[in-house]
């Protein structure tokens, strides 16, 4: 322990720039794997929610319905994925794999910057290590599930049917469809890391329950901002990606008091 006090800033760095190379080893490990399987990829996840028989067309057409709106029936698309440069399907191909192994390794991302920190922290507060790992990684998946069965079918189903001509035929390009699941589901699986971030800036003193109550609705306002940032302008839409994320602030309002609580009462 006192060997690790007494490091330098330089041997941090070294330290850090081992667990970085570390990471990025497991991220292109795993995409070296999703490289390989590309049918798979491409044509099962990537592509899945451009076809009308998947999963969630039908459950959020239902939805949709009960506030007498229809905006997700129409699941027959008439768009087509181009791919409009030379080295366009390849580069696609490497980066939608980086992506996938960054997703699936996520949990190991978060366990080597966990070991980074550590050894800064008191020994009471490492015992909450495995539980940060995993609960962390949990949240994420959740949060990547969410992205691509809801955020994603709601963008693709609005802004596939949308035209501003009869004239005017929508043919996407394969990057630009590519990043649009890619910001849904990496933003969705980052935003249901909140509880997270909560817990440990309550932990340091940074918020209390009182402050959360206090700035619900700024952050109700910053929750509707969002929704319409990563979701098409479309008010069912926006509705059904905000009521996640307010439970999220609504959880981590009772996380927040169970923290102060268990500081109070140690025992």
């Amino acid at each position: 322990m006192s060997q690790e006090k007494d490091m330098s800033f330089l041997d941090h760095l070294e330290e850090l720039r081992w667990h970085i190379i570390r990471s990025s080893l497991a991220i292109t490990s795993l995409a070296l794997i999703s490289f390989i399987f590309k049918r798979l990829l491409f044509d099962t996840i990537i592509l899945g929610p451009t076809k009308p028989n998947f999963l969630t067309y039908d459950i959020l057409c239902k939805a949709s319905s009960l506030i007498n709106l229809n905006s997700f029936c129409n699941t027959i698309f008439e768009f087509e994925i181009q791919s409009r440069t030379m080295a366009g399907q390849f580069s696609a191909h490497i980066w939608t794999s980086i992506t996938f192994g960054f997703v699936l390794g996520f949990p190991y991302v978060i366990y080597e910057f966990w070991k980074f920190i550590s050894p800064g922290l008191y020994s009471k507060e490492k015992k909450y290590s495995k539980g940060f790992i995993i609960v962390s990684s949990i949240l994420f998946f959740i949060g990547v599930l969410f992205g691509y069965y809801v955020v994603c079918p709601l963008s693709i189903n609005f802004l596939g049917n949308y035209s501003v001509s009869t004239q005017v035929h929508n043919d996407f390009d394969l990057n630009s469809y590519i990043g649009l699941v890619r910001s849904s589901v990496i933003a969705s699986g980052l935003i249901f890391e909140l509880p997270i971030i909560i817990f440990y800036l309550t932990k340091i003193g940074l918020v209390n329950p009182e402050f959360l109550k206090r700035n619900r609705k700024y952050a109700l306002v910053i929750v509707l901002i969002i929704a319409a940032i990563i979701t098409p302008p479309d008010v069912a839409s926006q509705i059904i990606v905000a009521v996640p994320v307010v439970i999220l602030y609504q959880v981590s309002i009772f996380i927040s008091k169970m923290v102060i609580k268990k500081e109070k009462n140690p025992k």
